[in-house]
């Protein structure tokens, strides 16, 4: 199944890890425009490889790695290893502590019709492009993607516990999230790392868009290279992986804001209707609340007004999308079929790149956003299982995008991994 490589990872110099915390950066995806602003600021932090700025970006990025390269301000790590990565952290209204542990290698860049790597959501495909052009500039992986595998024997966390003993960083990241980061080189437990995920298919959790990035430049290349081998550095992707079977997984919805519509409110409400029970709510707080364990079912925030919405169970199977059944039952696959297809006439191919529609987490913005006149009505969701993750993964299709928000986010800038020819270790050199 998964082949995974150990890697020689690309970090700060040791001069500088006393101020990795400085030089550590969101997600390009996740990262707000006042967030980028600050860390642009700082010239050393990892966001200008990352989400790179000018009217050429992957260009400058690619001059900028040179640079700091020839500087000493990154350095290759000489020995190969798989990096140890634990997340520390709490959830809103819980003094309970989680802690998500993982672990960050190369793997192989599977086609999605290989059937070794799955993915659950579907792409925006402007974001896609953007990650191509950044990896074939710099020839550098600058933010590991999430990957799920099944362990329920928990084969490789005693290894892995073993190891965060001896942290390379330990900082707190923009999430208030303790990350911690370690590495094994003992050539026996790397190779227990490889011999298990090779008998296990991954499911991708987070960084579609990344992963599809790795993938079309290794389609680009293969067709360039007659004597393709399948060991070239382009055949893979950074990846950081973490057992679905822990308690520490966790995953928080997604909420949709809309910034207008061409309907008055009961014009609106009035369509709803036709597929949903409305139910008016006195406090907007209660949304969240209203909805939590119940079948398609939404909040529903418009001007000022907030309302339950709750699907008429009879009209579930009008969804003609051709699509498994796993995939119809989701709330989201309801929310974007009756709302924004049969209600707001957005089609299913034009909301995955439909700029009025953006994709929130946090429940308060939603409802400031609306509140302030920024949009036009907020849609309230709940989360979506790993069960539910599982299920679609393995019926072969895909939920609508931004479907699932796996927290905490993974942080860019502890290392970065290189797929150039002398800077890669390839499967042979690795005697995996």
């Amino acid at each position: 199944m998964a082949e995974i490589l150990p890697i020689k990872a690309w970090r700060y110099t040791e001069e500088l890890d006393h101020s990795i915390e400085d030089l550590t950066s969101p997600l390009f995806d996740v990262v707000s425009a006042k967030q980028r602003e600050a860390l642009y600021r700082n010239p050393l932090n990892s966001i200008h490889l990352s989400v790179p700025r000018g009217e050429r970006p992957a260009e400058e990025a690619a001059l900028l790695l040179e640079e700091w390269k020839a500087k000493g301000i990154l350095a290759q790590d000489p020995l190969p290893g798989i990096y140890v990565y634990y997340q520390y952290f709490r959830l809103t209204g819980s003094d309970k502590e989680y802690c998500r542990k993982g672990f960050i290698c190369h793997i192989k860049a599977y086609d999605w019709d290989e059937g070794v790597l799955l993915r659950h959501e579907n792409t925006i495909p402007s974001a896609v492009n953007d990650r191509i052009d950044l990896l074939d500039k710099t020839q550098l992986n600058t933010s590991a993607t999430h990957g799920l595998y099944t362990d329920p024997e928990f084969l490789l966390e005693a290894y892995m516990d073993e190891s965060i003993k001896t942290p390379l960083y330990v900082t707190e990241d923009y999430q208030g999230v303790r990350d911690v980061l370690a590495v094994i080189h003992d050539h026996p437990i790397i190779r227990l790392f490889v011999d298990t995920l090779r008998q296990r298919q991954v499911l991708l959790a987070d960084g579609h868009h990344r992963y599809e990035g790795s993938l079309e430049y290794r389609k680009k290349m293969m067709a360039q290279n007659a004597s393709h081998t399948g060991f070239e550095p382009y055949n893979y992707h950074l990846m950081y992986l973490t057992n679905t079977e822990s308690d520490d997984l966790r995953i928080l919805p997604t909420h949709r804001v809309l910034e207008q519509m061409d309907y008055t409110d009961e014009e609106f409400l009035d369509k709803l209707r036709d597929y949903f029970v409305v139910t008016p709510k006195e406090d907007v707080y209660e949304l969240n609340e209203v909805i939590v364990g119940k079948d398609w079912a939404f909040g529903l925030y418009l001007s000022g007004n907030a309302y339950k919405l709750r699907l008429k169970p009879e009209v579930h199977s009008l969804i003609d999308w051709q699509v498994p059944q796993e995939v119809k039952d989701l709330d989201l696959t309801v929310m974007h079929y009756f709302i924004f297809e049969k209600v707001l006439g957005i089609g299913r191919e034009e909301q995955r790149n439909y700029s009025g529609l953006s994709y929130v987490r946090s429940f308060t913005a939603c409802v400031s956003q609306v509140d302030s006149g920024q949009a036009r009505l907020a849609l309230i969701t709940n989360d979506v299982s790993m069960a539910q993750v599982k299920r679609v993964c393995f019926s072969g299709a895909t939920m609508p995008q931004k479907s699932t928000f796996f927290y905490p986010k993974v942080i860019c800038g502890f290392l970065f991994s290189s797929i150039k020819e002398d800077e890669f270790l390839t499967a042979p050199a690795a005697c995996l």
